[in-house]
């Protein structure tokens, strides 16, 4: 049976420690799949993401054996699949001072992995840009809200296209689109930089293109990347259907 649970520095984590961040939200995170035989794929991009992401919000290094080890520790006795979340963040940051926060600690949690492969996403395209993409940043409210419009409207999830017309990606993940010369395309714009899209790029041929929504949907396929669900073909975007799915698994 998989236990819940969340550390912090290594200690079970108490309401109290997590305050500062759900009072302000204010961290960054990864969230990586811990497969059936306890490997992670793509590790070493993630830790990466995360030392990179500390010096961008905290201005601080972080210790790359500390995560580690903490993700070890938490781990130990889960049942897989499972995803493991890593969080950043200062237990002593504050709304008014937030330049004087300098002291991340690293919050480990653990839930269950969904199954594999995802069912076809259908999408709604949805204007919305998140606050410094680049970083995978706990402000999660407005990918969220958006992620909600659309699927109260009946679709299951949103994607995102900028004031400047252009796709960019998901609610929580990159999107991809095949072209018709079976080229997978990323689109060129402020995107978080995946870790399951830089998998796929050293391995399959691409190219990086700016793509309109109107040129998205006349791809001949797409596909959402994540390390939750790894490769999700999408159905469609708004009404727009790709009929050609098994192009996508072409590429994974």
């Amino acid at each position: 049976m998989l236990v819940r649970m969340a550390t912090l520095d290594g200690k079970p984590a108490s309401a109290d420690d997590l305050l500062a961040l759900a009072l302000t939200n204010v961290g960054h995170f990864t969230s990586m799949r811990v497969s059936e035989d306890g490997t992670i794929r793509g590790l070493t991009l993630h830790m990466e993401r995360l030392v990179r992401d500390c010096k961008t919000v905290w201005n601080a290094d972080l210790s790359i054996n500390r995560v580690r080890s903490y993700v070890r520790q938490t781990v130990e006795g889960q049942q897989s699949p499972c995803v493991v979340r890593v969080t950043i963040f200062d237990s002593k940051v504050d709304m008014g001072h937030p330049a004087d926060a300098h002291d991340p600690h690293i919050l480990v949690s653990v839930r269950k992995g969904g199954a594999l492969p995802s069912k076809p996403l259908h999408a709604k395209s949805m204007v919305y840009e998140r606050d410094l993409p680049k970083v995978k940043h706990t402000g999660l409210f407005g990918a969220l809200h958006t992620r909600g419009l659309a699927q109260e409207a009946g679709f299951g999830d949103a994607l995102f296209v900028g004031r400047d017309g252009l796709v960019s990606e998901g609610g929580t993940w990159n999107v991809a689109f095949v072209d018709q010369e079976d080229t997978v395309v990323w689109p060129q714009a402020p995107v978080l930089p995946g870790v399951t899209m830089a998998l796929l790029q050293q391995h399959a041929e691409h190219r990086v293109a700016t793509v309109t929504l109107d040129q998205a949907k006349g791809m001949a396929a797409a596909f959402a990347t994540n390390t939750s669900i790894g490769v999700r073909p999408l159905a469609a975007i708004d009404d727009s259907e790709f009929l050609l799915e098994g192009r996508v698994r072409n590429f994974v």
